[in-house]
Parts: C-alpha cells; structure tokens; sequence
C-alpha cells in the first residue's frame, strides 16, 4: 500500500507574542491551511529561554530571547519540525542556548541542529507519522567564532553549540591591486607581525599564491571577485549523518541557515547551490534555505527540491521585550530607553531597515507532496507579513491576496528561472513544473 505525505515548509519564525492562530480571522487561513499538511517544518529563529542565560557580547544582530511559550504557539499553529542552527542560539551563551533546548526537550519537539557537542549537533532528528518517518538536519554557515559546537574527546568534554558550515573566503584581485596590498602590509608593520607569530608557533604559512591581510586572503586573478566555499571537512560531517538519516527514515530534510550573498542579497553565495546539490547527490529529499529574511529562488536538482531561502515567515523582530546592555551600546541608544523605543531609533521610525523594504514582508510557503517518498507535487502558496500596519501588529503570516499574490509569486518565479526552474501560475498559487520519471 502507497503512503503519500504533505510537508508544509516555511523559513524564519521571530516570534514574540501570541499568534491565536486558531481565532484571529486575519491570521487562522493560513494556519489553517499548514495545520491540514501531514507536517510543518519552521526555522525557530528565537531563542525559547524565558530571557534566561548569559546575554552575549556578539548576536546575531539583536539578542533574540522568547519566552518559552512560543514553541506552545508554534505548535499549536501546526508545527512540528524546528530547525535551530542559526546565527541567534548562541544570543544568550552556552548557558542561554542550554535553556531553550530543555524547553524543546520538555516538549518532545522534534528539533536539530544544536547540540551539547559538535557530534550531538549534527545528528539528525527524525519524527514518526503514520504516513511515514522525516528525518531533520540543521546547520548554520553564519555565526561568530566560538558558536559552533566542539568535538568531544575520551579526556575532554566538547562545547554545547550549532552544526557549523565554515566557509573559506577567498578575496581575487588583479596583479596590481595584489602589490599594493602587499606594500600597504609591509608598510604597516602587518606582514612582519604575520611572520612573527608563524615563528612563534602560533599561525602556519598561507597556501601557495595566497596572501592572507589580517582575516582576510587575496590572490591575483584577471579580474576583482568573491569566491566561496564551503570547509569540505564540515561538509562531509554532514554528508555522513544525511547518509545515516537516508537509511532511517523515508523524507530526509535538510535545513540550512546562511545569510551569505552573491553579487545581490536575492542572490545566494557561490558555495550555497554546490552545498545544497551535494547534500541532494548524498540523499537528502529536500533543502530548505532560510537566514537573509527574504526570498531568493528555488531549483530542482535529481528532482528534488532546494529553496535558498523562504525569507521571513513570522518577523516579530521590533517587539522583542528585553535588550541587554551590549545592545544598547551597539545601537548607540540612551540607557533609559524603552526597547521599542531603540527599535524605532534604529529604523528611523521605519525609514529604514527591515521596516522600509517590503520584500522583507512578502513571502512563500511551499507544500511538498510524496508518495512512497519521491516527490510528486509542489505547490508554492504566496504569503504577506502585514507590511505598513503597526509593529505590534505586522510581522504575523497571513495568505496574500490579489495583486500583491501574483507579484510575490512572478518575482519568486524570476529568481527561480535561473536555476532552470518553471512553474504555472493561477488562481492565486504556482505549481512548480517536476521531471517526468
């Protein structure tokens, strides 16, 4: 007997009050519509800590505490797969991300992508329905050093954090542009500081034609350019557990948090789409992309499906309730300030930022359907986050509508096509075309 499964995927939640996903009537048709798939699948972006732990120097921009009843809503509303590999886990230290993950824990949420050592961290999570088994992977390529969770040893214990994806910058620039780097470095003492700690044991020679200027490396090239890529060691952690997922459960999905860009921040970096296909060719079923809050295109590669990022899916970002100090200081905001209050001082009173850009507040919720596993339709349903309401309002999901439907879908559609992906637009949904076979 066949088994079909629906997934419902969505990108970031910032959540910070209630979303009465059952009794709002501008909200609950979309929740509707994700409670009514098999499984729901949510990047959980805040920390679920009730604003406990230790408020670290370096967010991820803000320091993204919740209240612990945030996974209650979120579950409630439909979700039961929460990715949580992102550049904010680590907001409130080891200790902080240690309170939000024995909240999801009390819960029996299916979560990944954190852990208590690195080898924890990249394990899969895997939830069991009727119709068949998901496996989940989580990882991040964007956070501060020391975020990444550590390898446990026999003699030591490792360190509670994300499943990394380092990435290896590379900086080309041309013959001239290279010398004078090199001078300016000589000139500045910075080239003889470099030697010295290599002689003190403490940094190693650069690879052959690399010229590495503070963190940064530079090589000559025929033009300017920015390549990346992902560390092959991390990827082939990974590769290992998607391996593993693939003999233990009928769907693999993998998550991927990446704020990394390409010539534009609708575009993904270079090492995204190689990461995303290998993690494909290694047997995951599907690649869901989230981290820059807006959305970049999507491909079918084997006939599977990748989204480089579905963007915001709920953006409470101006109402979370406790700011510590660090961020005050980094936001240049007066002490006794209310902390809307720096959120408004930092938007200009919404000229700026997240505020002024409305593809923040336009997004897609894609709804996957298997059968025996393989991948059998793929509807993308358009969804708007209220844009121009108040802050205490805007930011909730609601299906969008009209015109504003069939531009959110024609521009996902133009970032699609790149990547060789087609899909038929009508009636207010896109229907992405799938190989035959």
């Amino acid at each position: 007997m066949s088994r079909s499964l629906r997934i419902a995927l969505t990108g970031d939640s910032i959540l910070q009050r209630r979303l009465l996903s059952r009794t709002d009537p501008v909200v609950r048709p979309l929740f509707d519509r994700i409670r009514a798939a098999d499984l729901a699948f949510t990047n959980l972006e805040v920390l679920a800590n009730d604003f406990r732990g230790d408020p670290a120097v370096e967010s991820g921009g803000s320091h993204f505490g919740a209240h612990a009843w945030v996974l209650d809503e979120l579950r409630e509303a439909g979700f039961d797969l929460f990715a949580t590999a992102t550049n904010h886990c680590l907001d409130y230290s080891i200790s902080g991300l240690l309170h939000s993950m024995a909240a999801l824990e009390a819960r029996g949420l299916c979560h990944a992508g954190t852990g208590r050592n690195l080898e924890d961290a990249r394990r899969p999570a895997y939830l069991t329905h009727p119709q068949g088994t998901v496996a989940l992977l989580s990882c991040c390529s964007t956070f501060a050093s020391g975020h990444e969770a550590g390898v446990q040893r026999p003699d030591m214990q490792g360190r509670p954090g994300l499943n990394p994806v380092h990435v290896e910058t590379m900086h080309e620039v041309t013959e001239a542009q290279l010398a004078a780097l090199r001078e300016i470095a000589e000139q500045l003492g910075l080239e003889r500081q470099r030697q010295q700690i290599i002689k003190l044991g403490f940094g190693f020679p650069p690879e052959e034609g690399v010229f590495p200027l503070g963190k940064m490396n530079f090589r000559a090239a025929e033009k300017a350019a920015l390549r990346t890529r992902a560390r092959e060691k991390d990827v082939a952690d990974i590769a290992r557990w998607v391996r593993e997922a693939r003999l233990a459960s009928d769907i693999v999905l993998l998550s991927l948090h990446a704020h990394e860009q390409g010539g534009d921040k609708d575009l993904p970096a270079e090492f995204i789409p190689t990461f995303a296909r290998r993690m494909i060719d290694e047997g995951a079923d599907l690649v869901v992309g989230h981290g820059p809050h807006l959305l970049r295109g999507m491909e079918i590669h084997r006939g599977k499906p990748i989204f480089y990022s579905l963007g915001n899916f709920i953006g409470q970002n101006e109402l979370v309730p406790r700011i510590p100090a660090d961020s005050y200081a980094r936001f240049r905001a007066a002490p006794e300030l209310t902390p809307t209050a720096v959120y408004r001082q930092r938007t200009t009173n919404d000229t700026k930022g997240f505020p002024s850009d409305r593809r923040f507040w336009e997004s897609v919720v894609p709804f996957c359907s298997f059968e025996d596993g393989r991948l059998t339709g793929l509807e993308i349903h358009p969804i708007s986050l209220g844009l121009g309401e108040k802050a205490h309002l805007r930011g909730r999901p609601r299906p969008a509508e009209g015109e504003q439907a069939a531009e959110i879908l024609e521009r996902f559609a133009r970032l699609s096509a790149p990547f060789g992906t087609r899909m038929e637009i009508s009636e207010g949904v896109a229907r992405v075309q799938l190989p035959v076979g």
